[in-house]
């Protein structure tokens, strides 16, 4: 259903927010998560029921006119050509402290009981193997659009849990669905590749990194990021590595038997077999280099502060790995 989202409202909220103590202001903000290049956020005063993306890192019309373009052709072809339920979303742009835009992607909040990656606390050895193959249900789905389209027009997944909720499943009491229907809500990074050309900005993504930072960041980082989430093989590595990250290490060797079985069936591009060694590797190193980054963000805010400049990020005190 159509969302209508007061724009004078979110303005008004804009103009009294403070990053580094969101919850403090005179509208106050809950922090629901971190993205690399969002915050989430509660903002009960103006709607309890949706999640506001905050993203500040535009420096013109022109580059929020893009980006708008894009997320909107990107969510067209995921729910029409791919086939994947996607979260609806409607973007709201107001202006920054600094007379730049912000904008918001506002999606209907979603219970917590739903969210793949805390599902997976409380369901049975069978509830967990099941949302597992549903994700990987839709992994295929886009990876035979990319398939098909290859070199021409192809798609980047995020595919970690956290970014999917059971749509069917609205009582945490009740026995999981069968079948799982699940939906995709991590909109806000569209990936698209058209002729093998990135279509997102990637100096968005290095505007919230350290000035200090960029150069490194771009020379040996930027590239790898923007790149893995076009490789079912690494898409499927990554959502397994996160396990780790949300304290089921016991989940591992589990998923990778299943994720196997899966990628043994298929003839899509990347489908070798994931080794247990090749996942701890990945997350020892992510963990690392995401730590790093948000040391060095710290840093930056810091400097920003003994500058006299507002920093526009919101960023998390301690992520837990």
């Amino acid at each position: 259903m159509p969302m209508t989202v007061d724009q004078i409202r979110l303005q008004a909220f804009e103009d009294q927010f403070d990053p580094r103590h969101p919850e403090d202001g005179r509208i106050p903000a809950q922090v629901l998560g971190f993205g690399e290049i969002s915050a989430v956020l509660s903002i009960p005063d103006i709607d309890d029921t949706l999640a506001f993306k905050r993203m500040p890192m535009f420096e013109s019309e022109a580059e929020v006119a893009a980006y708008a373009a894009l997320y909107r052709e990107e969510m067209a072809l995921l729910q029409e050509k791919v086939g994947l339920n996607v979260a609806a979303g409607e973007l709201v742009q107001v202006v920054g402290g600094n007379g730049r835009p912000v904008l918001y992607l506002v999606q209907p909040k979603l219970s917590a009981h739903t969210i793949a990656h805390k599902a997976i606390h409380n369901l049975s050895a069978e509830g967990e193997m099941g949302v597992f193959t549903a994700v990987l249900r839709e992994i295929h789905k886009l990876f035979t659009f990319n398939q098909s389209h290859q070199g021409q027009l192809e798609i980047g997944l995020d595919a970690q849990l956290s970014n999917w909720a059971i749509a069917n499943w609205e009582n945490a009491a009740d026995p999981l669905p069968d079948p799982i229907q699940l939906i995709y809500f991590d909109t806000n990074t569209p990936l698209l590749q058209k002729n093998g050309v990135e279509q997102l900005d990637p100096e968005l993504f290095l505007r919230s990194a350290p000035s200090f930072l960029v150069p490194i960041v771009r020379h040996f980082f930027l590239e790898d990021v923007l790149t893995r989430y076009y490789n079912l093989h690494l898409v499927i590595v990554d959502l397994i590595a996160n396990l780790y990250k949300e304290q089921r290490a016991d989940l591992v060797p589990i998923f990778i038997a299943q994720a196997n079985a899966f990628l043994a069936e298929t003839d899509l591009p990347n489908n070798q077999p994931i080794t247990a060694k090749e996942v701890q590797s990945y997350y020892r190193e992510d963990a690392f280099i995401w730590w790093l980054y948000l040391t060095l963000r710290k840093t930056d805010r810091t400097l920003y502060r003994l500058r006299g400049r507002p920093y526009p990020y919101v960023l998390p005190e301690k992520i837990q790995r």
